[in-house]
């Protein structure tokens, strides 16, 4: 059953079109970040990925368009934003492999467990840093609520079974941050990489995933440029952002 949605939409498109989604017309929107991140996730057809923070769907939906014989849980705070991602889920034919729970990272719920990867995008933001948007619904996408990084990290390894992988997308800086949440809870085979703006930039994103209960050692991949000198996207970019092809090194 649907809810009213209490604020105008515009419906939008991903992966040249492959992806419709519905999102608010102000507040949260997404970008290429879940774009990325669902390009990220490496499944094996048959296995279960929950969205973290799922909000309208998007990295939910895109993954779901790479890979259509694998199933994705969404968990979402807010009950608007999880309704939009049931519509979203319904609107591309894909409700029978997305499921969203409402529900918060800070006490989840019991029937999720056990899932083959963790997706999320987490907050960008801490409570500290003079960041609040006026908005409520992009203030607690942007902004630790309940949750800082360390406790968002490990809420998502919570729910990987064994040899599960986590996977998320943040801002370069606080890549010090995810490595120490990670550090000394059992993970290994961590890989970070980097997003390039352009040639001889500074990196403004990083992907990190970790293997609960590996020992591999942390690996860092030469990343993605995503941006040539003219502010074209790239042709790696491209592939990924319109061809809907998976991250590679």
């Amino acid at each position: 059953m649907t809810m009213e949605i209490p604020f105008p939409v515009t419906e939008d498109q991903l992966l040249a079109g492959r992806v419709r989604l519905l999102q608010p017309e102000e507040g949260y929107r997404a970008a290429i970040d879940p774009v990325f991140l669902a390009a990220s996730v490496v499944a094996r057809a048959g296995e279960r990925v929950l969205d973290l923070g799922c909000g309208a769907g998007a990295a939910s939906l895109c993954l779901l368009a790479r890979l259509p014989h694998v199933t994705v849980s969404g968990l979402e705070l807010q009950p608007e934003m999880a309704d939009l991602a049931r519509r979203n889920a319904d609107l591309n034919q894909m409700a029978d492999r997305l499921q969203v729970v409402i529900g918060s990272a800070a006490t989840l719920p019991v029937a999720l467990s056990g899932f083959d990867h963790v997706m999320t995008n987490p907050p960008f933001f801490t409570a500290q840093s003079g960041t609040h948007p006026g908005l409520e619904t992009k203030a607690l996408s942007h902004v630790e609520g309940e949750l800082n990084l360390t406790q968002w990290i490990r809420a998502g390894l919570a729910l990987l079974r064994p040899k599960g992988r986590l996977t998320l997308i943040h801002r370069a800086e606080r890549l010090g941050d995810i490595l120490v949440a990670l550090s000394g809870r059992g993970v290994g085979g961590i890989v970070v990489t980097p997003l390039w703006p352009k040639v001889g930039r500074h990196a403004g994103r990083v992907i990190v995933s970790a293997r609960k209960g590996a020992r591999a050692p942390l690996e860092l991949r030469p990343g993605l440029v995503l941006h040539g000198e003219d502010g074209s996207y790239s042709e790696a970019a491209q592939a990924i952002l319109r061809g809907a092809e998976a991250l590679t090194p």
